[in-house]
């Protein structure tokens, strides 16, 4: 792919997460084309349909979470911090997923293998933080990447419904459960 039809698939797949954010997954695709700075023919050449955005955006957020695990893990102070730290990232997404999964619920074999893909990707990393966090005596051992990760996303779950509703408050307990106890 050229480089500036790289650099507009970017813009568009940021502009259209944020436009999802605000507005839902049935955002006008001019307000999308204005936030990317392109025309609507552009959204349309790169996604026929609504859906394929919906799809694209879902994948993107998705590998921009994977990437970000060992990442941060390279850069963090240490490797509880890297799992804070890519936590947040995780619970960013998923508060902006259910929107995006619920558009694809009709066609359960779609959402299925966006949930499979989603799986695949991002349990792997999760499980790296955590054995890293293990190995370095920050938490304890036990944890699995997925109980950690259905627990994040069930804690996620009613921010949809009510804005009353902060699930980063019990997500500090959880995390604060995962730690290893100091010697006092």
């Amino acid at each position: 792919m050229r480089a500036d039809v790289q650099r507009n698939q970017r813009a568009l797949l940021a502009a259209a997460a944020a436009a999802f954010v605000t507005s839902g997954v049935d955002a006008p695709i001019r307000d999308i084309a204005a936030r990317a700075g392109v025309g609507i023919g552009t959204i349309y050449r790169h996604f026929p349909t609504r859906a394929d955005l919906v799809v694209a955006v879902y994948r993107h957020q998705v590998e921009a979470c994977a990437e970000a695990g060992p990442a941060l893990l390279a850069s963090a102070d240490s490797p509880l911090a890297a799992l804070r730290e890519w936590v947040g990232h995780l619970v960013d997404f998923l508060v902006t997923k259910h929107g995006l999964a619920n558009a694809l619920r009709p066609s359960s074999s779609g959402y299925e293998a966006l949930h499979a893909y989603f799986l695949d990707r991002l349990v792997p990393v999760c499980a790296q933080l955590l054995d890293a966090a293990t190995d370095a005596g920050e938490i304890r051992p036990g944890w699995r990447a997925y109980e950690l990760m259905r627990g994040l996303g069930n804690l996620c779950i009613g921010r949809d419904s009510d804005p009353n509703y902060d699930p980063l408050r019990l997500i500090e307990l959880l995390l604060r459960g995962l730690e290893q106890p100091r010697p006092t």
